[in-house]
């Protein structure tokens, strides 16, 4: 292969990358594993993507296939991808161009490759079908793609993929996540792109991975006279060569081409500057877009039929298409693609494909072919895959470029693919539907159908992420549908206001919401239901729920009434969920228990019409601290939204399953989930949504992360940010959790002021009345770290107050903790001791093992100062177990920190437990806290068979006859209750 021209200060950056990849262990262990703590074998101070970035033709395809080149020379792995112009609609077609071809070292037969493939080849199921594939959530793929490229890399692998700017929205959302997320081992993504024509939303993914040292940014310069002239020019006079290159701005593309005009004896270009600011819609100056076409004036007829069938037909340039699209013989085409071949027009692909020689050509043809002709092309290719039997979502692109009217049966296979792709690629749904209501005439008998697409429209926009064009065109057909039309505006009205509410409009929601129940007449009793939940929601969220009580009220009644089982599920659980919040213990209780009986007994299809009733169960169990019943409505929900495509729901379970995991002290998958809910709200859109999610991120990162690591307060930075000073329930604890990450990196003031305008004041009327006291007490600790030991009393005795009006265990344990706070500042380390084992003790009853094992380490150093050394290392012990076991790096580095000073010269645990494994041993210390069978057995996620055969084997072990002899001997031995 020739030389690449100039660029040797990128090759030396990349080469840089590539001796790293190539220093890949083949032995190592599966890069895709989820062990959060292993170093990654690939270098994690490298960078794991290189953003190569030019204007068209300056060399940047160039740069991809020397990469590649190298990558292969060096027993690297290299796939290449190519997005283009004209697939921007069809999903993943980046990724599945890429993985088509994978060369010689990987044969079709790899598991990894076929896995990657079978991910993004489901989504063109059927609408139902329940395969993994099919059933398979819109952000599934990423994570199985991630893991299936760490296993085909681990012995080296790059990713190559060329013309980003023309990727399709869900290639888009990948590449973001693998920028987030990058594939784990000797992974190395190298794209292309151009900058002026990248989406935002991807130029802001690449620079905020650039900014956190994933991103490599290359940006490729004009070449110089020197370097360019002689390579690209050979055999031209010297002061001719000069000219062109000074019309050519140092392009080496547009060079190519001035210096092919010149040899050819045709016209030598414009003079330098001369191209002027005309451009060809491929986006190249007209005058060289007139000159790389040129080329094709000498082509006999067939030959250029040959060559507009080919930018028609992208991947599906077979020679048999090819015959049908061109009208020409099979033996003709075989000639003629072959005597264009040598013309280097076209180039032969994998499965016998034809490809023009350069994107840009195959755009510049594509738009210059006569409109007619054009047409015509799709169309019979759209007739002949139909006849193959391709599905209407490989038939969509040539079925929409070969309309030029209304067409009722194109019309239907835009609709059925808009549909195949509804839950995995919405913003190609939104396309195919605007395409389809563009040509469909706007008569009277076409209203309901019409509306009904304009709704699925509107529906597919908002998922991808256009949340205010989805609610702009649904006022519209809130006014269009008027009278007439009552369930079809009631439908949007609905919609529109869950809109209204991603783009922070909640009170435009509510007026909406008022007017369409006070209209005369009413909507029916389901629909009337769904409007009051919808309320009731919008208030939750602006922390106004008491004025929506009645309305919330009113639709249990109705359901019940019209025996709305689902309704009334929904109803009762909201309202669980809003008196939660406002710290009605009570009522929140009874109407959890109620909405928990209703939902139980429904079916998984009965409760599909209506997930969010589980998303408003869970959370309201979550802050009862019921985690068992919430952890299963959650698991159901997930499975229940996910099977049926309601990826709207995803992000409020994923943060609810977050949260019960970090509280319960498993952090890996904590985080995991948290990271999956913030992929979706990024690519919905909903700024209030992404600041919600990257809060509850906030509190993983803090626990997960080592001490010191400053990922929580930049989460934390950006979940404020997003969220905004919107007085709502989202805003206000993105504040908060920015306040606990400010506090663990040492900025009480900062930590005081965040939570404070999370409350809407010093007199914090806007926190969460359910989670004040585990606020008040951050706020205590960093008054008392800042000196302020008055305003530190005052918040905790408001926290005391708070968590006697909630009664709940873990607000009980926060305000214990803030009061032992007081007590070490104040000099009572025994007192401080005796409050953070009633701390957590209050944390073992609710099943928090996370803030248990905070306590007992702020604990430990405190009973070890009042000579209880032998109590203070079991504690020491107990906590660390606790943290090391649910991947807790910041309690474990604490742990770490604390061990000189509780652990030297204590006694060892004696004979009689040093049999006992780890389980056993935690077992063990739950019965000395007087937990019976089936409480121990919840809070360990165990079943009670596990616990009953766990404790037959320590007293076997122990040589103890009873349960009242074990908890004897652990109190005796300093591992009992408070231990």
């Amino acid at each position: 292969m020739a030389g690449i021209v100039g660029r040797s200060a990128e090759l030396a950056r990349l080469d840089a990358l590539l001796a790293g990849l190539g220093r890949a262990d083949p032995g190592g262990s599966d890069p895709g594993g989820s062990d959060l703590s292993r170093s990654d074998p690939g270098g994690s101070d490298r960078p794991k993507v290189v953003d190569i970035v030019g204007e068209p033709g300056i060399g940047k395809s160039r740069l991809l296939d020397e990469v590649c080149a190298r990558a292969r020379a060096a027993g690297i792995t290299a796939l290449r991808g190519r997005a283009t112009e004209y697939e921007q609609h069809v999903p993943y077609r980046l990724f599945t161009d890429a993985l088509a071809d994978p060369g010689p070292r990987y044969g079709d037969a790899d598991p990894a490759l076929a896995e990657a493939r079978s991910v993004l080849c489901g989504i063109g199921k059927e609408p139902g079908d329940t395969s993994a594939e099919g059933t398979a959530a819109r952000f599934g793929p990423h994570r199985a793609i991630a893991a299936s490229l760490a296993r085909l890399g681990t012995r080296g692998l790059v990713l190559a993929l060329d013309d980003l700017h023309w990727a399709d929205p869900a290639s888009r959302e990948l590449l973001d996540h693998l920028i987030r997320h990058p594939a784990r081992g000797h992974v190395l993504l190298v794209v292309a792109r151009r900058d002026r024509q990248t989406p935002t939303s991807l130029t802001a993914a690449l620079t905020r991975g650039a900014v956190g040292g994933a991103v490599l940014q290359l940006a490729l310069e004009p070449l110089s006279e020197q370097e360019s002239v002689l390579a690209l020019a050979p055999g031209i006079p010297a002061d001719q060569a000069r000219r062109l290159h000074a019309v050519g701005e140092g392009n080496p593309l547009y060079l190519f081409a001035l210096a092919h005009a010149h040899r050819a004896g045709g016209p030598h270009g414009p003079t330098p500057g001369g191209f002027g600011d005309a451009l060809y819609p491929a986006g190249l100056p007209r005058g060289l877009a007139a000159l790389l076409l040129d080329e094709l004036t000498a082509l006999t007829e067939p030959q250029r039929r040959l060559v507009e069938a080919v930018a028609a037909l992208g991947d599906h340039a077979t020679p048999a298409l090819l015959t049908v699209t061109s009208g020409l013989s099979p033996q003709d085409v075989e000639s003629e693609t072959g005597a264009l071949a040598v013309r280097d027009l076209l180039r032969p692909g994998p499965d016998d494909r034809w490809a023009l020689r350069h994107p840009l050509l195959r755009a510049l043809v594509h738009e210059g072919t006569v409109p007619g002709r054009r047409a015509e092309i799709h169309r019979r290719a759209a007739r002949e895959l139909a006849r193959a039997g391709a599905p209407a979502t490989e038939r969509a692109r040539h079925v929409e470029r070969s309309l030029t009217g209304w067409d009722p049966r194109a019309a239907e296979v835009l609709v059925e693919a808009a549909a195949r792709f509804a839950s995995t690629a919405p913003g190609t749904a939104a396309h195919l539907l605007g395409v389809v209501l563009t040509h469909m005439p706007d008569t009277p008998d076409r209203i309901a159908r019409r509306g009904a697409l304009v709704l699925a429209r509107a529906r597919a926009l908002g998922v991808s992420g256009s949340l205010q064009e989805s609610r702009d065109l649904l006022h519209v057909l809130i006014e269009t549908a008027g009278k007439d039309h009552p369930e079809l505006r009631t439908q949007a009205v609905a919609q529109c206001a869950v809109m209204e509410r991603h783009l922070g409009h909640s009170p435009e929601a509510t007026a909406l919401l008022r007017r369409e129940l006070s209209r005369d007449p009413g909507p029916s009793p389901a629909q009337a239901v769904s409007l009051r939940l919808a309320l009731g929601m919008s208030a939750l969220l602006t922390a106004s729920y008491p004025d929506a009580r009645e309305d919330v009220a009113l639709a249990v009644a109705l359901a019940r009434s019209h025996d709305h089982p689902t309704g009334e599920a929904a109803a009762l659980a909201l309202a669980a969920l809003g008196e939660a919040y406002e710290g009605e213990t009570e009522a929140a209780a009874r109407f959890a228990d109620a909405a928990g009986s209703l939902a139980d007994a429904l079916t998984d299809p009965g409760l599909a019409e209506s997930c969010e009733a589980l998303v408003w169960l869970a959370w309201a169990e979550t802050l009862l601290e019921r985690y068992g019943d919430a952890e299963r409505h959650l698991t159901r929900g997930l499975r229940i939204a996910r099977r049926t495509g309601q990826l709207h729901v995803l992000p409020h379970l994923l943060t609810s399953q977050a949260f019960v995991h970090l509280t319960t002290c498993r952090l890996p998958s904590a985080l995991e989930a948290a990271e999956e809910a913030e992929s979706i709200a990024r690519a919905a859109g909903s700024d209030e949504l992404l600041g919600f999610t990257l809060a509850i991120k906030t509190l993983v990162l803090l626990l997960v992360r080592p001490l010191g690591d400053g990922g929580a307060l930049s989460c934390g930075e950006e979940a404020v940010a997003a969220a905004g000073r919107s007085r709502g329930w989202w805003s206000s604890l993105a504040w908060c959790m920015l306040g606990h990450a400010a506090y663990a990196s040492g900025d009480p003031q900062r930590a005081r002021e965040a939570i404070t305008t999370a409350g809407g004041g010093a007199g914090l009327p806007l926190l969460q009345p359910s989670i004040r006291p585990g606020q008040l007490d951050t706020l205590a600790a960093a008054a008392l770290a800042a000196g302020d030991v008055d305003a530190a009393a005052g918040w905790i005795d408001r926290a005391t107050r708070e968590a006697d009006r909630l009664g709940l265990d873990g607000q009980r344990a926060a305000a214990l903790r803030a009061q032992a706070t007081l007590a070490e500042h104040h000099g009572e380390p025994a007192r401080a001791v005796r409050l953070l084992e009633a701390a957590a003790q209050e944390y073992v009853r609710c099943g928090q093992s996370l803030w248990e094992a905070y306590s007992l380490l702020r604990a430990a150093p405190l009973a070890r100062r009042t000579g209880q050394g032998a109590r203070a290392a079991a504690m020491w012990r107990r906590a660390h177990r606790i943290a090391v076991g649910g991947g807790a790096r910041l309690l474990v580095d604490l742990a770490e920190l604390i061990r000189p000073e509780v652990t030297e010269e204590t006694p060892t645990p004696p004979a009689q437990l040093a049999q006992l494994t780890a389980r056993e041993l935690e077992v063990a210390e739950l019965v000395a806290r007087g937990l019976s069978n089936q409480d121990i057995a919840g809070r360990l996620h165990l079943s009670r068979r596990t616990v009953e055969t766990h404790l037959s084997s320590i007293y076997r072990k122990a040589s103890v006859p009873s349960r009242a002899a074990l908890a004897g001997l652990m109190t005796r031995v300093g591992l009992g209750a408070g231990s």
